[in-house]
């Protein structure tokens, strides 16, 4: 039935794709491209729960706060473990969105990645939680479709596609065609236990106790998965264990190779696993058309050439991996009725608010 209240607000309505990650939180707006990238962190008040901070500024704060404030990552592995503090954290993205608009428009249709393992209990979490934060329309859409979308796969065809997206809680490990999943894999291994794996190194080889945002930073500027045509170091600052003092040392990126490489070799086992399980004449035609990377933690020098090594065929990087999910959460909206078959459950606008 035609509604022209309805036809209105969609003609004026703000479309916003959400890549509610564990580490950053993106926020893709129709025809303005990804206007927010900020970490999934809140500093909050630890005796009321109230936000103090959010995204960059919390993130500021971390391991920096006086006794009765924390910053946290309201989500883990993917998955809402703070709903209250989630709903603040989305209310205030799509407010700020909102606000970069010269036009004020009515409340958005919102379309937002999880993961693809999460209970109906966490989808409800995440719809919930958008609804709440203003949105007029919520759908929810698994996290390798919108990157696999994003990334311009042909997701909808009959041949057959890949994409590995490793974020900072989850990678998720998907074969597509005919617009829908074939084979799919969601580990709760990625940029974040790479990062613990760096710090546990650091402890064991050297006594020393680091931070988790030195064990990205090093993680970031010389972690690889394969050998580099030039090997570099950098310097890891801590807690020596045994005297307690200030202690710096210089570590390689082939140690920092070994550092990682139970997460790595995790997550190149799922995809082996993956690609085992998938039907022949698709596999036949991801030999042809080869594995995408998208996420953060693509972005991991080598990472490509070690899965090529492995499975002998063609991995390639996402443009811009880091946005997939974002934008292919923001493309979804912007043809909904080709894409509703990639949204997953609980995704009836709603109207209520």
């Amino acid at each position: 039935m035609f509604r022209p209240l309805d036809w209105l607000l969609g003609l004026f309505s703000l479309d916003i794709g959400i890549d509610l990650g564990t580490a950053n939180t993106l926020v893709y707006i129709r025809d303005r491209g990804i206007v927010i990238n900020e970490p999934s962190w809140v500093a909050i008040n630890r005796r009321t729960r109230q936000p103090l901070a959010i995204g960059a500024e919390a993130r500021e704060m971390v391991g920096r706060t006086p006794a009765d404030i924390v910053a946290i990552r309201p989500l883990r592995d993917g998955v809402i473990s703070e709903f209250e503090i989630t709903e603040a954290m989305l209310d205030y993205f799509i407010k700020k969105a909102h606000e970069q608009m010269i036009v004020p428009f009515p409340r958005p249709r919102v379309v937002v990645g999880i993961p693809s393992g999460v209970t109906e209990v966490e989808k409800r979490a995440v719809y919930d939680a958008a609804i709440s934060a203003g949105a007029r329309e919520a759908h929810l859409i698994e996290e390798p479709t919108a990157a696999a979308i994003g990334a311009g796969l042909p997701v909808n065809e009959p041949r057959g596609s890949m994409i590995v997206d490793i974020g900072g809680g989850t990678t998720e490990v998907a074969v597509f065609a005919m617009g829908g999943i074939v084979v799919s894999r969601s580990i709760r291994v990625a940029g974040d236990e790479m990062d613990e794996d760096i710090i546990q190194y650091a402890r064991n080889k050297y006594n020393l106790l680091i931070g988790e945002r030195m064990a990205e930073r090093v993680k970031i500027g010389i972690g690889s998965a394969f050998p580099l045509p030039e090997e570099r170091t950098m310097t890891l600052r801590g807690r020596n264990l045994i005297n307690g003092l200030p202690q710096s040392v210089e570590i390689s990126s082939i140690e920092l190779r070994e550092a990682m490489s139970p997460s790595i070799n995790i997550i190149v086992d799922t995809v082996r696993d993956c690609l085992d399980d998938t039907p022949p004449e698709l596999v036949a035609d991801l030999m042809e058309v080869g594995i995408c990377l998208a996420g953060g933690g693509a972005q991991i020098r080598g990472l490509a050439d070690r899965l090529e090594d492995m499975v002998k065929m063609r991995v390639w990087v996402a443009e811009d991996a880091m946005t997939c999910v974002a934008r292919g959460a923001g493309r979804v909206l912007e043809n909904i009725d080709l894409w509703q078959r990639s949204l997953t459950g609980l995704h009836r606008g709603s109207t209520h608010h």
